[in-house]
Parts: structure tokens; sequence; C-alpha cells
């Protein structure tokens, strides 16, 4: 499991969303899967002028580590030296590989968001307790 000390850091959704909708080079890197955002949503960073990139971290439904990750990252997006990057996934762990990845090949600064796109389980197993969504940040489904 990476350490912070691999990445810039965690981050707050809400943190997340207010930088990269006020630094124009800043970029939202959505870790999920194809499905999650087919059936889950993805973050809408349309009041930005913006759109999350997508960029699987583990294929589906092998969970296999995509070993093209940075490669795909680069081809999705204009991402250099210096470009802040943050990353997300359902509960905020595979954004945490990821943000070590890039930082690993030179890339960044990389941020985790902290709780993902849909945070932990609540008692009964539903999540509704934290995450982007349950923020009340901008988001899409389908």
């Amino acid at each position: 499991m990476p350490s912070p000390q691999d990445y810039a850091g965690d981050v707050t959704p809400q943190d997340a969303y207010a930088a990269v909708r006020d630094d124009p080079h800043a970029l939202l890197v959505d870790v999920r899967t194809a499905a999650e955002w087919s059936y889950v949503g993805t973050p809408d960073l349309s009041d930005a002028g913006k759109r999350a990139v997508l960029v699987e971290w583990q294929r589906y439904p092998s969970g296999e580590v995509n070993e093209r990750f940075v490669e795909d990252l680069r081809s999705a997006a204009d991402v250099g030296e210096g470009t802040p990057l943050y990353f997300l996934c359902r509960s905020g762990v595979r954004s945490k590989a990821a943000a070590a990845a890039v930082t690993a090949a030179g890339l960044g600064p990389a941020y985790n968001i902290l709780e993902g796109f849909e945070g932990p389980h609540d008692d009964e197993g539903h999540r509704t307790v934290a995450g982007w969504k349950v923020a009340g940040l901008p988001w899409r489904q389908g």
C-alpha cells in the first residue's frame, strides 16, 4: 500500500474540486473502471470548462492492474511534469496507488482524493456517508 510520501498528499473531495476548478492546469483523473463510469457516474467539471480524465487503474472484469496506466494517462490528456493531478476512485484506495505510480514516473504533483467518488459503506452496507457524491459535488450518470 502506498504511503503519503509516495505522492503529494491526500485532499478532500471539496478541496480537489476547488483546485481543479480554479487551476487551469490541474486535472481530475478518475481511475475507476469503465463499468463504474457508465453505471455509477462521473464527476461533472463542466462549470470549469473541463472533463474528468478517465483512465482505468485496474481492468474490468479481471481486476488486473493496468500496466500501461502512465502511458494511457499521457495519451488521454496533456500531462507533463508539473501538471497537478487529482486521482479519484470509488473509495480512495486505487487512487492512492495511481498517485504513487505517476509520482514514480516523474509526473505530478499527484494527489489522492480521500473517500473517493462513493465513500465507505454505512452500517447497512450502502455508500452514503462520504465521498464526492455525498459531498454534493457535481456529477453525472450514464
